[in-house]
């Protein structure tokens, strides 16, 4: 298990019935969690005073309720790293808090490559890994299909005061962006995705990761550079297991460069109980 416990900015406080309680900076709001299935042991205290509560809907979906007058927005600060945080109509804050283990984790290998780093961070979301990758002195390609996301990112860029690093922001399907690179001939040493489930592209191509995530990783061992950093996929894919992970980088990625493949699941402590809330899975090829 990989867990993100240097938060101060969030904490996950409590979690029970099928929901979590979060502390994002000076609010809290309680969001629903799959993996949520034991009770809550006391649901007094902020469980009851939560800013904000978002409610499923039992014909799907859902909507907030807020109990306080908060900001459209506002920020929160991992280290020297800064990320704006919006409640979303699809429950989601716009950050997946313990992708923290992987930001601390990739700018630990940038800074001591002793070399410039080019990262490629595809399905890139609102940037929270192109941040971290920009902070460590990368130079970065962000590319995702929306381009609500994109913009998102450039401003989590702007917030860490990274408005001048080199990074591109692309809204692209991943798959033709990829093409793409390879018919160009530009190369990285480093790449990261968190590929979803199931997803479009901007002209409605259909992803699946069962059957797309292997050919797509083996297509990505074409556009990495003779002397690769590391690979970092994430997924929060249900019934992909890290062994599953692992078998594919070892595949594709370990089978053209060697290297060392380490995968394991994803977690976030529980502060009232000291447990920990699985949050999904990753996988790290390095090279050597």
């Amino acid at each position: 298990m990989y867990n993100a416990d240097l938060w101060k900015d969030y904490e996950l406080l409590d979690t029970g019935n099928g929901e979590k309680l979060e502390r994002w900076g000076q609010f809290v709001l309680r969001r629903p969690d799959p993996q949520v299935i034991w009770p809550i042991a006391n649901e007094t205290g902020r469980w009851k005073t939560a800013d904000g509560h978002y409610h499923r809907s039992s014909s799907g979906g859902g909507e907030w309720e807020f109990r306080t007058k908060m900001p459209e927005r506002w920020s929160i600060s991992y280290g020297e790293l800064k990320f704006h945080i919006k409640p979303t109509s699809f429950k989601h804050t716009g950050l997946f808090p313990e992708q923290a283990v992987n930001w601390t984790w990739m700018m630990d290998k940038i800074r001591n490559a002793g070399r410039p780093i080019k990262v490629l961070n595809l399905f890139a979301y609102t940037g929270g890994a192109t941040v971290a990758a920009a902070a460590a002195g990368a130079e970065v390609c962000h590319v995702d299909a929306a381009k609500g996301m994109v913009q998102w990112a450039k401003e989590n860029a702007e917030l860490s005061g990274l408005a001048s690093a080199p990074v591109r922001y692309i809204t692209d399907d991943v798959f033709k962006f990829v093409q793409r690179e390879q018919r160009r001939g530009n190369r990285y040493d480093a790449i990261i995705m968190d590929p979803p489930s199931y997803g479009r592209g901007p002209n409605g191509e259909m992803w699946k990761l069962e059957q797309n995530l292997f050919p797509f990783l083996e297509s990505c061992t074409t556009i990495m550079s003779e002397n690769p950093l590391f690979v970092l996929v994430n997924s929060y894919t249900t019934g992909l297991s890290p062994t599953v992970l692992h078998n594919m980088l070892h595949m594709t990625v370990g089978r053209k460069f060697n290297g060392s493949i380490h995968c394991g699941e994803i977690g976030i402590p529980i502060t009232a109980s000291g447990l920990t809330l699985p949050c999904g899975i990753l996988g790290r090829w390095e090279g050597r």
